[in-house]
């Protein structure tokens, strides 16, 4: 069980990720945290680079699926709305806002963003969460607006095990909501979605579509309106807040 599972600490890893990749490939299947205290080759979406520094939290975990592929839609919707929990656990008055697909941001800066991998060993379907949530430090060097827990009002001694066992019981919770009710994690991530109603530019690089954005469809797509009136349903790439225009 992931609210159960042991923590591995180590104190530098190329990545958490990785580190769960090699486990999986080589067999080693039940679920487990692994956490480093620092990252070499810390990876975000599209295999941007993570910045790492000391003092920050860096997690992936290991989950089986034996429902297999079909399940893993759900896992990116429960991990945000956990890494939510956990951050309200800390500062309980802040508004952390949810942009889609999966980074967690405070008035438009980023705070924690999770990357969500598959795979299959054997007859064994699993998924890693990465997580990585900036505790006490601000990346200044991230290329876009960024914050801490710290910087929000933490208390300066808050570590980053104290932010990752509340993670753990979090994550366990909205995994198992998101197993027997979809739909309510779904109506959840959508009560603090980041951009909500506004305009958007959304997809992947080469197919970008510009809209309001007006929720999720029942997979979690995020549903445009076009300026035609058609809707489309973006389903991977990148997101832009264009305003209310």
């Amino acid at each position: 069980m992931i609210g159960t599972a042991p923590i591995h600490w180590f104190e530098q890893l190329d990545s958490t990720s990785e580190e769960l990749k090699r486990r999986a490939r080589g067999g080693v299947l039940e679920s487990v945290w692994v956490a480093a205290r620092q990252q070499s080759a810390g990876r975000g979406r599209l295999g941007r680079h993570w910045v790492s520094p000391d003092g920050n939290l860096f997690v992936s975990v290991l989950c089986p699926l034996p429902e297999g592929v079909s399940a893993a839609t759900r896992i990116p919707f429960a991990a945000g709305l956990a890494v939510r929990d956990a951050c309200l656990s800390v500062l309980p008055e802040t508004d952390f806002r949810l942009k889609w697909p999966n980074d967690i941001r405070v008035d438009g800066a980023k705070l924690a963003g999770i990357l969500v991998e598959s795979g299959q060993t054997g007859p064994t379907f699993w998924v890693i969460i990465g997580i990585g949530v900036n505790v006490q430090v601000t990346p200044t060097d991230s290329g876009q607006a960024a914050t801490s827990l710290v910087d929000l009002g933490a208390q300066p001694g808050l570590s980053p095990n104290d932010v990752l066992l509340e993670l753990r019981t979090a994550l366990a919770k909205r995994l198992a909501q998101a197993e027997n009710d979809f739909e309510a994690v779904l109506r959840d991530w959508t009560a603090h979605a980041e951009g909500l109603d506004c305009m958007v530019e959304a997809g992947p690089a080469n197919a970008r579509e510009r809209g309001r954005f007006e929720g999720l469809s029942g997979d979690g797509g995020m549903i445009l309106r076009l300026p035609d009136g058609q809707t489309r349903i973006i389903r991977a790439g990148d997101v832009n807040l264009i305003g209310d225009a």
